[in-house]
């Protein structure tokens, strides 16, 4: 979830979300399947043509707080190469990364995010497009659920919409401010600490905090509407057992 407005996007190959038209709440355009087939082989559709399965709420947001299909697919292609079999997408909204992620390569994913609402959206966006076997949403919150083992975990800028104003605001139905900010970004600090050899970071716009010394940059894209990158854990830190 980035909280990052972005007002220039690279143009991505367009399978009709030009001519989107609301229609009592949904969006006309190309089928699921038909934006399923174009991921699974390395096309990049619109994001119209994926955001219109999305709850319309959600879908106004898309612009402002979920991950581009172009970065989703840069990132696919990466933790493919790079062998990746699981990730974890900490503050994963209404599901987009992980599930056109999920289409566009071979890992499995889990999404961890505090709002109820978003986590059945996300569920939802699952079963539209058939990654329930590969793709799971976890409702919580960093200090409140134990983050799942896996070989690389993904951050959009997770805890940036505590920065913005009400404009910004996914909503108030959460604890929002510079404190929980600060507590969010430290939380997320000690468990890149005490993460294992051989973790993989993959961060789009970074987290707002610092990667340890223990961590080696690997790929890096500055093409992308925001800066992608991957790090990867080379070396024990000098901390205590693994954070939950």
């Amino acid at each position: 979830m980035s909280h990052v407005p972005r007002n220039q996007q690279r143009r991505a190959h367009h399978l009709g979300d030009d001519e989107l038209t609301p229609v009592d709440g949904i969006a006309r355009g190309p089928s699921a399947q038909r934006v399923a087939r174009a991921l699974r082989v390395g096309r990049c559709p619109g994001d119209g043509a994926f955001d219109r399965f999305l709850p319309y709420h959600s879908r106004l947001a898309s612009g402002q707080h979920w991950t581009p299909l172009v970065v989703a697919l840069r990132v696919a292609g990466w933790l493919d190469g790079l062998a990746v079999k699981t990730v974890v997408d900490i503050g994963s909204g209404a599901g987009k990364f992980c599930v056109a992620a999920a289409l566009a390569s071979h890992c499995d994913f889990t999404g961890i995010e505090q709002r109820p609402r978003l986590v059945a959206a996300a569920r939802g966006l699952a079963r539209i497009f058939d990654v329930e076997d590969r793709v799971r949403f976890v409702q919580g919150t960093l200090g409140q659920c134990s983050l799942p083992e896996a070989d690389a975990y993904y951050l959009y800028n997770p805890f940036g919409e505590n920065l913005f104003g009400p404009v910004g605001h996914l909503g108030d139905d959460v604890e929002l401010s510079d404190e929980r900010y600060r507590r969010d970004v430290t939380r997320m600090e000690t468990f890149l600490e005490r993460a294992r050899v051989g973790t993989y970071i993959v961060k789009y716009n970074g987290f707002g905090g610092r990667m340890p010394p223990t961590y080696d940059e690997i790929r890096v894209d500055r093409e992308m509407p925001n800066v992608l990158r991957v790090w990867r854990k080379t070396r024990s830190s000098r901390v205590g057992p693994r954070a939950r």
